[in-house]
């Protein structure tokens, strides 16, 4: 799926493998489901589906932001046994017309959270 808006190209495409999500070495999460999205020139980010994700290490946080092309972003902290990872995913969960292939996915900080293919 391709929209342009004001100039700026968002793309969602499948994510062709396997991928792993690792946080703190930890495997958190394995999906072959996920999204590639580009936005613009930025790097491309995986989003991964929920339902692959062990949603009980991760707690919503009071942090939100807004996209003018996805919509408004929640975030969630990751707790593992070696540390706390404060805002380290987020999640649209309405996404704006043009974005919706990404409701009920995560994406990850990349500082935080690797996200790699198998």
């Amino acid at each position: 799926m391709t929209v342009t808006f004001d100039s700026v190209t968002l793309e969602i495409r499948p994510a062709p493998g396997r991928y792993i999500v690792r946080a703190q070495g930890a495997i958190i999460g394995e999906t072959d489901r996920a999204l590639e999205l580009t936005e613009g020139t930025r790097a491309p980010v995986i989003y991964v589906p929920r339902e692959d994700v062990a949603m009980a290490l991760l707690d919503a946080s009071d942090r939100h932001s807004t996209c003018p092309f996805k919509g408004e972003a929640r975030y969630f902290s990751i707790s593992t046994p070696e540390a706390r990872l404060e805002n380290a995913v987020w999640s649209y969960e309405n996404p704006k017309p043009g974005a919706e292939a990404i409701a009920g996915y995560l994406a990850f900080y990349p500082d935080k959270v690797r996200v790699e293919p198998r």
